[in-house]
């Protein structure tokens, strides 16, 4: 590991403990076939596509009474990737991205979303990107694999 690696991880290590506990909602590996790609062999068909979403809550969300409506819920996040996918045909994963992540911040109790969508049906294994999305905050992407 490189010096610049280790510091970077210590101030990723220190930011996280200067916010505070933060509680997470997640979906990992939800595929679901979507009309999705700009490239004429992704036209006029569903391919399998999958999902990782991860939502961190606002620390004063908590549920009172043992009710599903006090707090955001992982059905929330399906929801949002199905909502955003089921629409039509989109072009671009990036996009696909974006939406989902304003989806899941249009609920005031989430306060940043990273997205991650990864095609599965190409070589490699897997080609997608993936977003963080703080609410009123920078825009920050980080790809994980050429996207196609």
């Amino acid at each position: 590991m490189t010096d610049m690696a280790k510091l970077a991880g210590r101030h990723i290590q220190n930011a996280a403990h200067a916010e505070g506990p933060r509680d997470r909602i997640f979906v990992r590996d939800l595929v679901l076939p979507i009309e999705a790609g700009v490239y004429p062999e992704e036209q006029g068909r569903k391919q399998k596509v999958g999902f990782s979403i991860e939502a961190i809550v606002r620390p004063d969300v908590q549920s009172e009474h043992d009710q599903i409506a006090e707090v955001p819920s992982y059905d929330n996040l399906i929801k949002a990737a199905k909502e955003v996918t089921g629409a039509g045909h989109i072009n671009l994963v990036e996009t696909i991205a974006e939406r989902i992540a304003a989806h899941i911040l249009a609920d005031d109790r989430i306060v940043s979303v990273r997205v991650r969508v990864e095609k599965l049906e190409f070589e490699p294994a897997a080609l997608g990107v993936e977003i963080v999305r703080p609410r009123g905050g920078l825009r920050h992407a980080e790809f994980t694999g050429s996207v196609r």
